[in-house]
């Protein structure tokens, strides 16, 4: 089971950090944020095929790829968000974290734009 591989990756990682937190408290940073690339990386290849999926099925359903796209694309972002504001988090930088997460519900919204302007047209066109 790949799941075994992965807890163990984080164990060990989570181990090896504690250890080092108190000598090298740099190095169990990074040693952290390799920890968690290494384990983002395993995932990479899962991820194609769930957006694979979703394309074969958008197409069946006839739906717009712009859409799917973009839903995709408000997806990524809020996975590479909370990444990022995690790591600034075990950093002891809540503030930056907080910006972080902030930037990327801005960024999500913009995106959703287009989506929410063709539902609410959508609903416009059913309305007598």
């Amino acid at each position: 089971m790949e799941i075994l591989s992965i807890v163990g990756i984080g164990l060990v990682s989570v181990t090896i950090v504690i250890i080092l937190r108190q000598q090298r408290p740099e190095m169990a940073l990074m040693l952290s944020a390799v920890a968690g690339v290494v384990i983002f990386l395993l995932m990479v290849g899962k991820i194609g095929n769930v957006m694979d999926i979703l394309r074969n099925l958008a197409d069946q359903a006839q739906i717009n790829r712009f859409y799917l796209g973009t839903v995709l694309k408000i997806i990524g972002v809020a996975y590479v968000a909370e990444f990022g504001s995690q790591v600034c988090r075990d950093a002891g930088e809540s503030a930056i974290a907080s910006r972080i997460e902030f930037a990327a519900k801005v960024l999500i919204m913009v995106m959703a734009l287009p989506i929410i302007a063709a539902v609410v047209e959508s609903i416009l066109r059913l309305l007598p």
